[in-house]
C-alpha cells in the first residue's frame, strides 16, 4: 500500500471540511463584510489616515517575547519554513507595526497615521464570536503625546460608529493615571496589576462580586470601601481633561461619551488615556478598544516613539449588523448587466458588447453557454442581475440590442451605441 495515497483517501471519503476555528465567507457574507470594510477605510481616509500592510508570516524572533512566553505557547502558530527558518503567523497588528517603524524609521515622517485592516491568527479556543482566524482593523497615531491625537481617535470612532448605522452606543473613557492614584491613596503598591484585573470586571459581574474577588486577594474591607469609594469620586486628571475638550470641540454629542473610572482595559501596556465602545443591544460588552501607549513601541524592539490607538472590533461589528439588521440595501452584485449567449452566429457581436459596457466602467458578465434564454434569464435573476442584453440575427443586423429589466420585467430594443444610456 502506498503510504503517500492515504492522506487524500482519508479526504475524499470524509468529505471535504473547513479547519475549527476557521471560516468560509460565501458573496452573501463577503457583502456585509466589504461593506464594513469599506466604509471603515472611507472614514479612515477622511481623517488623514495612510494604508500599512505587514505579512501575515513574520521571523519567529520578531513575534515571541514580546508580551509574554504564555502569550507565545497558547496563541502563536509557530512552525519551520522549507528554508528551516523558525518563523510564525502574525497573532496582532501591532507587533508588525514596530518592526515597520524600527526598519523604515527613517522613511516614515512623524506623526504617522496609519490603519491597518489584515487577517490574524491565534490557536484558541474557539467558541462563539471567537475563532482561530479573524481580521484586526487598527488605527493609530505615532510620534505625538498631543491629547488632540487621542480626541482624533475618540472622534473617528464616533464618526466610524454612526455611519455603521449603531444608534446606541456609548465610548467610556478614563486614563490609566486616574487608576493608579486611585490605587495608591489607598495604599495599594505592591499588587496592583492583579486589583486592576478584577476591577476590569466591574461592568461585567459588579461591585460585590468585584469586592469578593479582592477579598480572596488579600484586601481588607475597609481598603476595598475606601477604594470603591475614591473610585466613585474620581475625576479626569488634567490630560484627560483636555483630551474631553478637544472632543467636544470636534463636535461629539455628549450622549455618545461619557467618563468611566471603572474601566481599565486589560493590557498593562497603557499609559494614559483609554477608551472602549459598548453598545447596548445586543449585550455582548466591547466593539472595540484602545488607548495611548507611550512606551510599547520600544518595548516591542522598535524606537522609543509614543502612540494612541483604536481596535475596531471587526467580527462583533458585523454580528451587531446582522443581528440587529443595520445592514443598507445593498445589491447582491455588483454586476449590473449580463450579456447572453444566443449562439455561434452571434457569439461576436455578443463579445463585442461585453468589452464595449467594461471599457465604460459599466460591471457586466457574459453567459458562457448556449443554453436556452429562459434559464439565461433565470441565472440572471438569481444573481441579482439586474439588465440582461440579448443580440440575436435580427439585432446583430440592425445594430441594436434587446434590453431585458429583469425587475420590471420590460424589455426593449434600442441601439448598441446607446445601451449605456438605457441602464438606470
Amino acid at each position: 500500500m502506498n503510504q503517500k495515497n492515504l492522506p487524500r483517501r482519508k479526504f475524499i471519503e470524509g468529505g471535504p471540511q473547513t479547519l475549527k476555528g476557521f471560516r468560509d465567507f460565501l458573496p452573501a457574507d463577503m457583502a456585509v463584510r466589504n461593506y464594513v470594510k469599506n466604509l471603515l477605510i472611507s472614514v479612515f481616509e477622511t481623517y488623514g489616515f495612510e494604508p500599512l500592510e505587514t505579512p501575515a508570516l513574520e521571523y519567529a524572533s520578531v513575534l515571541k517575547g514580546k508580551y509574554n512566553s504564555e502569550t507565545d505557547e497558547k496563541l502563536g502558530y509557530f512552525f519551520k519554513d522549507n528554508g528551516d527558518r523558525e518563523v510564525g503567523l502574525r497573532y496582532d497588528l501591532t507587533i508588525p507595526v514596530a518592526k515597520v517603524l524600527a526598519i523604515y524609521g527613517n522613511q516614515i515622517l512623524l506623526p504617522f497615521k496609519r490603519y491597518q485592516i489584515q487577517s490574524v491568527w491565534r490557536a484558541d479556543n474557539t467558541q462563539k464570536g471567537r475563532y482561530r482566524e479573524f481580521i484586526q482593523c487598527d488605527i493609530d497615531t505615532f510620534g505625538t503625546t498631543s491629547p488632540l491625537a487621542d480626541a482624533e481617535i475618540i472622534s473617528i470612532i464616533y464618526t466610524a460608529t454612526q455611519k455603521l448605522n449603531f444608534k446606541e452606543f456609548t465610548i467610556r473613557l478614563n486614563s490609566r493615571s486616574v487608576l493608579l492614584d486611585t490605587l495608591a491613596k489607598n495604599g495599594i503598591n505592591d499588587n496592583q496589576k492583579t486589583v486592576l484585573q478584577s476591577l476590569d470586571k466591574f461592568q461585567k459581574i459588579g461591585q460585590d462580586r468585584v469586592k469578593k474577588e479582592l477579598i480572596s486577594k488579600g484586601l481588607n474591607i475597609t481598603q476595598i470601601d475606601s477604594l470603591f469609594d475614591y473610585i466613585n469620586k474620581a475625576k479626569p486628571d488634567d490630560q484627560l481633561q483636555q483630551v474631553f475638550a478637544a472632543v467636544k470641540s470636534f463636535g461629539i454629542p455628549e450622549t455618545f461619551y461619557t467618563f468611566d473610572p471603572t474601566l481599565v482595559r486589560g493590557c498593562d501596556y497603557y499609559t494614559g488615556t483609554i477608551f472602549e465602545t459598548v453598545v447596548k443591544q445586543p449585550s455582548i460588552g466591547s466593539i472595540g478598544g484602545g488607548g495611548r501607549y507611550d512606551k510599547l513601541i520600544e518595548t516591542l524592539g522598535g524606537p522609543d516613539i509614543p502612540a494612541v490607538g483604536y481596535s475596531f472590533g471587526f467580527e462583533p461589528i458585523i454580528d451587531v449588523i446582522n443581528e440587529l439588521n443595520l445592514l443598507p440595501d445593498l445589491p447582491k452584485t455588483k454586476t449590473k448587466i449580463m450579456v447572453a449567449n444566443f449562439g455561434p452566429e452571434t457569439i461576436n457581436d455578443s463579445l463585442k458588447l461585453v468589452s464595449q459596457l467594461r471599457q465604460n466602467n459599466i460591471a457586466s458578465t457574459f453567459y458562457p453557454d448556449t443554453d436556452k434564454l429562459g434559464k439565461q434569464f433565470k441565472y440572471a435573476d438569481s444573481l441579482g442581475i439586474k439588465y440582461v442584453a440579448v443580440i440575436g440575427p435580427d439585432e446583430a443586423k440592425s445594430k441594436t440590442v434587446t434590453l431585458k429589466n429583469m425587475t420590471t420585467g420590460e424589455q426593449k430594443t434600442v441601439p448598441v451605441s446607446e445601451i449605456s444610456n438605457n441602464l438606470i
